[in-house]
């Protein structure tokens, strides 16, 4: 699935399951949260963090996905097309950081 279908498919998905978009700032509390979980997850799997009972049922994947999907959303809602700012971003991003990661030491191991 490209970007531009995943905006289309969650488009749809709104209309036909969600009534509507919530509010812009709705959303953005809901990815704020989203990102959250991911970030709690990623405590307990990669980190020093011990899983709790009500954290066994939970997947990376499907944590990232629901970031993924309100990201879209609030994208979709703002009339924001995210092929073209990822390919600008990444453009920005090469100009910017093409040497200077090269030339970073310290990701180089000694």
């Amino acid at each position: 699935m490209t970007i531009e279908e995943a905006q289309s498919i969650i488009d749809q998905w709104i209309k036909e399951n969600g009534v509507r978009y919530f509010s812009e700032l709705t959303n953005m509390a809901i990815l704020t949260e989203e990102v959250g979980e991911v970030a709690r997850l990623m405590a307990r799997m990669y980190g020093d963090q011990s899983f709790k009972e009500s954290d066994n049922s939970k997947e990376l994947a499907d944590e990232l996905a629901d970031v993924l999907f309100v990201l879209i959303c609030i994208a979709n809602q703002t009339g924001i097309d995210l092929t073209e700012a990822l390919k600008k971003n990444l453009d920005k991003k090469t100009k910017r950081d093409s040497k200077r990661h090269k030339n970073n030491s310290k990701l180089y191991p000694q």
